[in-house]
């Protein structure tokens, strides 16, 4: 059995309210929700929120999902990520877990079932997966030391050795290669799975807000 780990708070410094303001014309987290609604894979959704107005809307929008209040002393905008999971490891049972985010509204449930497929099927040689976007571009040091490049040589962009940013859309992982790896999503064999720079969009300022909305609006009507 794979469970869901979708946490979210009520409180956002950046974007107020994020999780709950209006994503064309729904809450933004209804974009993600309705995306694991349709795994092959995925058994049970857990939402761990501190948030009354979060918690009465999955109640009626999602009746399937589970609500985990989250406790006082992991409520706050600097508790780990690491801890939440680690709570809701300790009071569930799964074969493998997945944990996704609601600041993600253009992850397709397509893309989160190849991946939990890939690592199903190759969990001899991985114990996690997490996604990751391909940078091929050259990147400097704050002082202007080049990290991947040689400015002497100049090669062409395409021609680079990519480098991959965590996107923070999804960690596949088990109870086990959790605690094996120091009580982290990421565990010590993972397997970097690569997914569309669009498709990672993140939200974390108001003006990603709007770019990712008008993308999803847009994407749907391809």
């Amino acid at each position: 059995m794979v469970i869901a780990l979708l946490p979210m708070k009520g409180h956002s410094e950046r974007v107020r309210n994020k999780n709950l303001k209006l994503f064309n014309d729904k809450p933004l987290f209804h974009a993600i929700a309705n995306e694991i609604s349709k795994s092959v894979y995925i058994r049970s959704v857990i939402v761990n929120t501190d948030s009354l107005k979060i918690e009465e809307d999955i109640n009626i929008s999602f009746s399937k999902f589970l609500i985990s209040k989250r406790p006082p002393e992991l409520q706050g905008d600097f508790v780990p990520m690491n801890d939440i999971i680690n709570y809701e490891l300790d009071k569930t049972k799964a074969e493998v877990y997945i944990q996704t985010h609601s600041t993600n509204p253009l992850l397709r449930i397509e893309t989160i079932d190849r991946a939990i497929k890939f690592f199903l099927d190759n969990r001899a040689s991985y114990d996690s997966v997490f996604s990751v976007t391909r940078l091929q571009t050259r990147l400097y040091w704050d002082a202007g030391k080049p990290i991947n490049h040689n400015p002497t040589e100049l090669l062409r962009t395409q021609d680079l050795t990519p480098v991959y940013e965590e996107n923070s859309c999804f960690y596949i992982f088990t109870k086990e290669s959790f605690k094996n790896a120091g009580n982290k999503r990421i565990g010590v064999k993972p397997y970097l799975f690569e997914i569309d720079k669009i498709e990672a969009m993140d939200i974390d300022e108001p003006q990603d807000f709007i770019i990712a909305e008008q993308m999803y609006k847009l994407l749907r009507m391809i």
